[in-house]
């Protein structure tokens, strides 16, 4: 990753580490770029629900309009809408303003090209060398060349009646309860479930700017449990703060995460030829369970490094029609060109639809083993994650799990932390293999 570029676009606290003048910038740079490969003047503009998003998004408006391009503004949307949006308007690019499952601090902005698909390594770099270069001209149109604001009142509908032409057609007779996590999907993911026809109860849909994500969403689905349970939901679906993710909870109150989804659905798939070249894209965080019970079924596995947008750079080079990981970024090829938290609650309520069986069988056809992870925060992880005694400790821990588990610790993409994950059947010995992984890790950092 470059200086401003993480595994998600440029991310941190607003208003220091993501500054207002940080964000002209890069809505100056991306814009000129954007725009000049294509020849469309224009900029979609969405945000989430954060205290932050109305300083951050002035700032980029007056950035993008600096150059001469025109911003379409559609408001408190889910990220994959508006990668919807910009192929579906015909824009140069889009703009998210979000940090998605971070703290309400934090903020972060992110780029989609004409096309829908996040932004290659080569054009964020492009961006942060005309960001971080002081002698970087711009253009400097005056007059009637000043790019223009407008806003898109429709784009929730538009994106609503999209997403619900992906799925079964009909919800009626299903309950569901929806945990909007005080995001991005407070208003589209209630009023599209309800418009096919299912009885929602939505939950964590009153955001006020700083509740985001806090003790709700896709990151913290305890409260969710609890009212299906209440509810006698069929089952409970919970986004994510940009609702690009999604994680499911069954009508037994049980947790069934992103990898229990791609199995449910490619299973589903695969039986009626539809999965294509019998192969799904996932990353290195996937259960080893899931292995198992897709290799059973003849189901092909490619694996990269964490991140929804290297899962999808592997669909497109393999040609698979799904891919995802375990964190809920389910990527459907034939439908979305990113994550999409709310079109793959549809793909799953079609299943759940058209084989007639509860989401607690569907996710009973793959055995999770046991996995234990920890989140290590840490000052300098280049330092760490470099150090020959940390490679020497992997070895040696891996060795004694004889085969029956792995361990993967890697750094994360978008905050201060280093993620130790050990995975097997003895979780005696798992557990001993964390700590003093953990403990090393910590080490390591001083």
């Amino acid at each position: 990753m470059g200086l401003l570029f993480g595994t998600d676009g440029v991310r941190g606290v607003a208003n220091t580490e993501l500054s207002p003048e940080l964000a002209f910038k890069l809505g100056r740079a991306g814009a000129y770029i954007l725009t000049e490969a294509t020849g469309l003047r224009s900029i979609i503009i969405g945000r989430d629900t954060r205290l932050s998003g109305d300083m951050l998004e002035a700032a980029l408006v007056a950035g993008i309009c600096s150059v001469g391009v025109d911003v379409l503004r559609v408001g408190v949307i889910p990220t994959p809408a508006v990668a919807y949006l910009t192929r579906a308007l015909e824009a140069g690019g889009g703009v998210v303003i979000s940090a998605s499952h971070n703290q309400f601090a934090d903020n972060g902005i992110k780029f989609f090209g004409a096309n829908g698909y996040k932004l290659s390594d080569e054009l964020e770099s492009r961006i942060e060398e005309m960001v971080l270069d002081p002698g970087t001209v711009f253009p400097l149109p005056t007059g009637a060349e000043l790019g223009r604001v407008r806003d898109i009142t429709d784009a929730p509908e538009r994106y609503i009646r999209y997403a619900a032409s992906t799925g079964p057609g009909s919800l009626s007779g299903l309950r569901v309860v929806v945990d909007c996590a005080n995001g991005a999907a407070c208003t589209v993911a209630p009023q599209l479930f309800a418009g096919l026809g299912a009885t929602v109860i939505p939950v964590h849909n009153s955001p006020d700017g700083t509740n985001i994500n806090v003790n709700c969403g896709s990151t913290n689905p305890a409260t969710l449990q609890e009212a299906v349970l209440a509810e006698g939901a069929d089952l409970g679906l919970a986004f994510d703060g940009d609702a690009d993710r999604l994680i499911a909870v069954d009508e037994k109150g049980g947790i069934v995460d992103g990898d229990f989804i791609m199995v449910a659905c490619a299973l589903y798939l695969q039986e009626r030829g539809m999965l294509r070249d019998r192969t799904l894209v996932t990353t290195v965080m996937s259960n080893m369970g899931l292995h198992i019970a897709l290799r059973e079924a003849g189901i092909h596995i490619e694996i990269t490094k964490v991140g929804d947008r290297y899962v999808l750079e592997e669909m497109l080079r393999c040609n698979a029609s799904l891919g995802g990981e375990q964190s809920g970024h389910i990527i459907f090829g034939d439908y979305a060109t990113t994550g999409d938290g709310i079109i793959t609650a549809l793909q799953l309520l079609k299943v759940m639809l058209d084989t007639g069986r509860p989401l607690s069988t569907l996710a009973a056809q793959m055995e999770r083993l046991p996995q234990v992870l920890r989140n290590v925060r840490v000052n300098n992880k280049d330092r760490v994650m470099t150090s020959p005694l940390l490679d020497s400790a992997i070895s040696a821990q891996q060795y004694s799990l004889n085969g029956q588990g792995r361990i993967l610790v890697r750094p994360s993409g978008t905050e201060p932390l280093v993620r130790v994950m050990v995975e097997g059947r003895d979780e005696t010995l798992m557990m001993r293999i964390v700590e003093d992984l953990v403990n090393l890790v910590g080490r390591l950092d001083r």
